[in-house]
């Protein structure tokens, strides 16, 4: 055949044609591995007690009503799909429809995702015990000892915008426009050519924003208690979009609308104990509430906690002492202090006379009792000196600094007995190694919160509703670990 002939054969190709419906038989099991992680949620999930979730459903089989959604599945769904970084239940649904692993969890049934959304902020009380009856679980199997415990906090972005923060100034300008748009909408004769479906919307849109923004108000009000000037007081500012979340700092050293979750891990192997969701951005006060709730929930004290320097102040040190908790953590130094201090004479140089209990400048001058105070387990004695005598002084300027209205002042520190003792075990090799063992466990459960499950911001707006997506994380979380230690022997019990 010559090469002419070739060139005008006609190639028979099968062209895609996407203009048409296919129907094709499905079997559900052979969708996903028998080793596949959505498989092992389920039966993790299943070895649970979930009478909570059973008892609140209303229909029966005597009183009749629409059968109620497997609270297993509901569960599954979203254990697995935070365990893939999803948080939307939009896209839980949508993943119902077509992924393979969803597709087998719900027997190849769509879920509404209202159902997947309420699910996840309306049962908190029963999220809780859940999360509870697994710890018992883990317990039993000597996976959990609760003989040292980490601690350490982190800061999720919550559902809102640095230009969501007003002052009250505009707070109310809005609320008033708010109440405006409500009452407008309830007028009958403004339903025009709407629905009644598209009114109810906008009528429940409106009403949502005019509490929201009378939820700000109250908001800004808490936040006023907690600032110390006037300044502060009047700047004060909390976001419409959500009222409850707080601008905090965050590890990059910016700042953003944010909560606080603070996170307690046992450390024998790596599984969270406890969670909690709160507006302040420090960590130093969030020690103490955490070993209650740990006993709390345990019925048992932990044996150790051990934290880092955001939480080693004396009124932790002192109450986990009376507890009887063991505590170890990070001194912070003085270094910052001694910085501001750097332009001013050494206090070193001052001479304390204990009978007197006054104290001697370098020049001469007396340095007088003015009154103590207690703060972080250390009693601060203030001594200064006149200011009439500090004024001719030929050392004033370096040893007053920018000080030039009142005479000199030192301190003289004494710390508590626990104070005391904690410093001296600190200084030991035994104590540090300890406190090595900290960032490799509570900074990996962070880690794999913010990464493996996507959890940097909170899909959800509001204390309680935060609080709950924080849970159904590090329910996540644990069910992960456990799923990972169920392939080798269970470990042997904490000797």
């Amino acid at each position: 055949m010559s090469q002419e002939n070739t060139n005008r054969k006609q190639r028979l190709i099968r062209y895609v044609n996407r203009e048409q419906m296919s129907w094709r038989a499905v079997d559900v099991e052979r969708l996903i591995e028998q080793d596949h992680q959505a498989r092992a949620i389920w039966e993790m999930v299943g070895r649970l007690d979930l009478s909570r979730f059973y008892e609140a459903i209303a229909s029966s089989a005597e009183e009749g009503g629409r059968p109620a959604i497997d609270p297993q599945l509901l569960i599954s769904l979203w254990v697995y799909a935070y365990s893939r970084g999803i948080g939307a239940a939009r896209e839980v649904a949508r993943r119902c429809d077509y992924d393979p692993a969803f597709q087998w969890l719900t027997g190849m049934e769509g879920v509404n995702y209202h159902t997947l959304a309420d699910f996840r902020v309306q049962k908190a009380e029963e999220l809780d015990e859940l999360f509870s009856n697994l710890l018992g679980v883990l317990s039993a199997k000597g996976l959990i000892t609760l003989e040292e415990v980490m601690q350490d906090g982190t800061k999720i972005k919550a559902g809102a915008s640095s230009g969501s923060f007003h002052r009250e100034k505009t707070l109310r300008e809005h609320l008033a426009r708010a109440r405006q748009q409500v009452q407008a909408l309830q007028d009958p004769l403004a339903e025009s050519a709407a629905n009644r479906q598209q009114q109810a919307a906008r009528e429940r849109a409106a009403q949502e924003k005019q509490e929201r923004l009378e939820e700000a108000l109250v908001e800004l009000e808490k936040l006023r208690e907690v600032k110390k000037t006037v300044a502060e007081k009047r700047e004060a500012r909390v976001s419409t979009s959500d009222p409850q979340a707080r601008v905090m700092k965050q590890a990059s050293g910016g700042f953003a609308p944010s909560y606080n979750a603070q996170i307690s891990t046992d450390a024998r192997q790596g599984f969270i104990v406890d969670a909690e969701i709160t507006q302040v951005g420090n960590d130093y006060q969030q020690l103490l509430p955490a070993a209650e709730r740990i006993e709390q929930r345990w019925k048992r004290k932990p044996g150790r906690m051990v934290a880092d320097a955001g939480y080693t102040s004396g009124e932790n040190i002192q109450g986990l002492a009376e507890k009887g908790i063991d505590f170890v953590g990070s001194l912070a130094d003085d270094a910052s202090k001694a910085r501001r201090n750097a332009k001013r004479l050494d206090a070193r140089r001052f001479i304390y006379e204990a009978e007197e209990d006054r104290y001697l400048c370098p020049a001469g001058q007396t340095l007088r009792y003015q009154g103590h105070w207690v703060r972080g387990g250390v009693t601060h004695y203030k001594y200064q000196a006149a200011a009439a005598e500090c004024a001719p002084c030929a050392l004033r300027a370096e040893c007053c600094g920018a000080n030039q209205k009142h005479g000199r002042s030192v301190e003289r520190k004494q710390e508590n007995a626990a104070l005391g003792a904690f410093r001296e075990k600190m200084a030991s090799e035994k104590a540090q190694a300890i406190y090595r063992r900290r960032a490799p466990v509570a900074e990996f459960v962070h880690a794999w919160i913010k990464t493996k499950l996507g959890l940097r911001q909170f899909h959800v707006r509001g204390l309680r509703k935060v609080g709950a997506e924080m849970l159904w994380a590090c329910l996540t979380y644990n069910l992960q670990q456990w799923i990972r230690l169920g392939r080798a022997p269970d470990p042997a019990p904490a000797g």
